[in-house]
């Protein structure tokens, strides 16, 4: 994605954002988790449903910035099928690679509520399959 030049960058955040994919609720999830960036309004919640420690499926619903909703759509179509050790290995490089240097940089928080969020649902997961 990072070799996109900045009008592309725009229009593929932008689709995203405007046609998000992995939208709306999931009956039957393992867990959901909603996460919020209070300054600024915007919300993502998170619904997984998992196969061991493979994500099985993944929805999010929210509101807000372009940013933030665009990120939560991009990264549900990338972690659909993964484990939970390639996710945790998302950082701040994933999304400058997906959303682009500029967008991470100058709205670092919209930029990564949705990935923080997932990895919080994956950890609430986690210690509700040890209570089990």
């Amino acid at each position: 994605m990072s070799d996109l030049d900045r009008s592309a960058q725009l229009e593929y955040i932008l689709d995203h954002y405007q046609n998000p994919r992995n939208y709306g609720p999931l009956p039957g999830e393992d867990v959901s988790l909603e996460g919020g960036n209070p300054g600024c309004g915007d919300v993502i919640t998170i619904h997984l449903k998992m196969h061991g420690d493979q994500v099985k499926e993944i929805t999010f619903e929210g509101e807000g910035c372009t940013i933030s909703q665009a990120a939560a759509s991009i990264l549900t179509e990338h972690v659909k099928g993964k484990h939970t050790a390639e996710i945790q290995a998302l950082d701040f490089n994933y999304l400058i690679e997906e959303l682009g240097e500029e967008m991470v940089k100058t709205r670092p928080r919209c930029s990564t509520l949705a990935l923080d969020t997932l990895k919080g649902a994956l950890k609430t997961y986690r210690r509700k399959q040890l209570e089990s």
